[in-house]
């Protein structure tokens, strides 16, 4: 659907299901400028108004670290829209134009004497101890050499002990301390390798387990050789800068799915990075995106993968809630070592070749080769990946829902009692499911979600609950980022108002458990789930949101299975780990023996169901009622 204003043309796809554009939002300097502060997002341009100055000693806005979608910008004094590139993930939502206008008055509940959220979270975090990532504290040097000379680094525990020995500076000391804490964290031998990313603005406590992009570079790790990023949405220039100054010049792959306009930005952005080289992924079916989120690291001393759901731009890293699976460190096979060798009891190995031959990249066969040499024995995940396609027979249970209704089908439980569990989706974007939930939602994909093991009988699909968890409007606007928090909630009024029979499966965001309530996710998640929300029967964590463009959906009286997009997620399945069921975490920061061997699902449960004041954000109408943490109001285009 296309849209004209004063502002653009603007297209609003009827997939729904990819990231949104990265929001580029420019704080004002008030007192010199009346101007609003603005976003741009996905070709149209919001506008952040702001409704009345704050005091100094409420504003979170560092002015080396921007509210921005895009997180590379750093903020103008101007509040004038930058025209600076925004970050390659989408073609439409470069081109918006920049338009001043006046602020609106604006009644707050500062004027009647009521605390904010803003000064709410200001006064608690005097007696909390916030933490800031280390992935928002590069150093005046690290910026100016983007090649570090080649060297032979010694092993990643002879490295973690000389980095014990030395004495930091103050200002690299919280770097190095959280490092080493993430490397005693893989050390310490976390069962299901599930981690959360850190997060700007909360309690210490929550980001201890947490990674950031920087710990999962980090030589700690391994001595990098050379990696592949697969990913939707990049920022060149910040992503290099994430990698330690001697892995800067390493070979570095970026698979993409950029095309025309958007994918000559994004190699004009590499271009001056002579170890960098793009791929582009095949994109044949309108509408699909290359969502996928994935990390090759081939080290000196092995080879890791990471899954996770963060574009690599800076605002996904630093106050979203994200998921990350990091494989353990892979050794190489004994030389000769057969084609099968090496293999998992999950058959990771084989379904990640095979995902990487749907590309039918010959820039990625040298990967592929790569895996091969490596022993993937010890990975206690099941891989559900989706290629675009449409798949007939045998094939399409390799891919989509389809898969991870296989898998259940293999290997979920057989257990009396378990065929009335209620399901759980948590997702970040929602795409057009049909005139009625029978259309897809609670017909082939709720069958998926249901599966039991093979015969066993479960109870009509109607009389299972399916908890759908989706911020509100309130959990926007009461957010970290504030509203523009929402512009990576891209659920448009165009979509919505088809489906509105989908909102009464809704469910708030609340993750008090992991102390990212206010941290918007951006994460995506499936579970099955014990009535009492104590035991999980399975929990994906995937890049694959709620839509038939990520899943699949059926065609030709359902003897094919059609995909659009690029997905990957990892299942966790009890069965993988010795166990019946997970137990649900409840202390996730205690420390226990007992809970190192409980799932950490990261929200909290059982979800709390939408009251009948609550709204799904919706990310391209106003929101004027009422500022949000930073004093701003909502007003798109």
């Amino acid at each position: 659907m296309s849209q004209e204003s004063l502002h653009g043309k603007w297209t609003v796809s009827s997939s729904d299901e990819e990231d949104p554009a990265p929001l580029s939002l420019q704080p004002v300097k008030k007192e010199e400028h009346p101007d609003k502060d603005r976003a741009i997002s996905h070709g149209k341009q919001t506008t952040l108004f702001n409704v009345k100055q704050e005091p100094e000693h409420t504003r979170k806005t560092d002015k080396n670290k921007s509210y921005m979608e895009s997180g590379h910008n750093k903020p103008s004094v101007s509040g004038k829209t930058s025209n600076k590139f925004l970050g390659s993930g989408s073609e439409e939502r470069k081109n918006a134009p920049s338009n001043e206008q006046k602020r609106l008055p604006f009644m707050t509940s500062r004027d009647s004497g009521t605390t904010t959220p803003a000064v709410k979270r200001k006064k608690e975090s005097e007696n909390s101890g916030w933490c800031l990532s280390s992935s928002d504290e590069e150093t005046d040097s690290e910026h100016t050499g983007e090649r570090a000379t080649r060297r032979r680094s010694p092993s990643p525990k002879k490295r973690k002990s000389e980095a014990e020995k030395r004495s930091p500076s103050p200002g690299d000391s919280q770097q190095l301390d959280e490092s080493l804490n993430s490397w005693d964290l893989l050390e310490g031998g976390e069962p299901f390798r599930f981690y959360l990313n850190k997060v700007t603005g909360i309690s210490n406590r929550y980001n201890a387990g947490a990674l950031n992009i920087k710990d999962i570079l980090s030589p700690l790790f391994g001595t990098l050789k050379a990696s592949v990023q697969f990913n939707y949405c990049f920022d060149v220039k910040w992503l290099v800068k994430q990698y330690p100054p001697e892995f800067r010049s390493k070979p570095l792959l970026i698979v993409h799915g950029e095309k025309r306009e958007s994918k000559v930005r994004l190699h004009e952005e590499a271009h001056p990075y002579e170890n960098v080289r793009l791929c582009q992924a095949k994109l044949d079916i309108a509408f699909g995106t290359h969502h996928t989120k994935m990390m090759l690291l081939l080290y000196e001393e092995g080879f890791r993968v990471v899954i996770h759901t963060s574009n690599l731009i800076h605002d996904d890293w630093y106050q979203k809630t994200q998921g990350i699976w990091l494989s353990p460190l892979y050794p190489k096979l004994p030389e000769g070592s057969s084609d099968t060798a090496g293999e998992s009891c999950t058959n990771f190995k084989h379904d990640l070749i095979e995902y990487l031959v749907s590309y039918r990249s010959p820039t990625l066969n040298e990967w592929i080769n790569h895996i091969k040499e490596y022993d993937l024995s010890e990975t206690r995940v099941y891989l559900i990946g989706s290629s675009p396609g449409r798949y007939q027979g045998a094939q399409k249970e390799k891919w989509g829902h389809l898969k991870l209704r296989k898998l259940l089908s293999e290997h979920a439980s057989s257990d009396s009692g378990e065929e009335t569990w209620p399901v759980i989706g948590q997702y970040s974007s929602i795409g057009s499911l049909g005139a009625d939930k029978t259309k897809w939602l609670t017909s082939e994909f709720q069958q998926t979600l249901t599966t039991l093991q093979k015969g066993v009988t479960f109870l009509p699909k109607h009389e299972i609950p399916l908890h759908l968890i989706y911020p509100t409007v309130e959990n926007v606007r009461t957010s970290l980022q504030g509203y523009p928090a929402g512009g990576s909630l891209p659920y448009s009024i165009q979509t919505a108002q088809k489906q509105l029979w989908l909102h009464s499966y809704f469910h708030k965001w609340s993750a008090d458990v992991t102390g990212r309530t206010h941290a918007m996710p951006h994460i995506k998640t499936y579970a099955r789930i014990s009535p009492h929300f104590k035991e999980l029967a399975w929990f994906v964590v995937t890049s694959a949101n709620l839509s038939k463009a990520a899943w699949g959906s059926m065609e030709k009286n359902n003897t094919q299975l059609m995909i659009r997009s690029y997905e990957l997620g990892v299942l966790f399945l009890p069965s993988a780990f010795n166990m019946k069921t997970f137990t649900v975490q409840k202390n996730q920061f205690s420390g226990s023996k007992n809970s190192a061997m409980s799932f950490p699902v990261p929200f909290d449960v059982p979800p709390e169901r939408y009251s009948g004041k609550d709204k799904p954000w919706i990310w391209n109408i106003p929101y004027t009622y009422g500022p949000d943490t930073h004093g701003n109001i909502w007003v798109p285009s």
